[in-house]
């Protein structure tokens, strides 16, 4: 089984679902890989008590990918406008990777 990437449009949001989640202790690690791209870059990461959050950039613009232990949910998220119409391209680029 692989990880599934969704485009929920009308919520503004890529749902990532990755064939096991990460511990909460390794979700660091795990978006570091998962985020290690050409064209993506990594800004910082934000560590609470029941979500972890990478913040980066696409196209210029920024995006979160938040995990959340207690739903077991991971998804990008954007900031902004500009940020919300690169999702498609965004999408793209992530399944392309994954089909490598």
């Amino acid at each position: 089984m692989t990880t599934h990437i969704d485009h929920l449009t009308d919520q503004n949001h890529i749902l990532v679902t990755p064939c096991s989640l990460p511990e909460a202790d390794e979700f660091e690690l795990w978006g570091q890989i998962f985020l290690h791209l050409d064209g993506l870059t990594l800004l910082e990461f934000h560590q609470g008590a029941d979500r972890h959050q990478w913040r980066f950039n696409y196209a210029g613009h920024p995006y979160n990918l938040n995990f959340e232990h207690y739903s077991e949910s991971i998804w990008i998220a954007p900031e902004g406008l500009g940020a919300t119409e690169h999702l498609p391209n965004l999408v793209t680029l992530l399944r392309l990777n994954l089909q490598q």
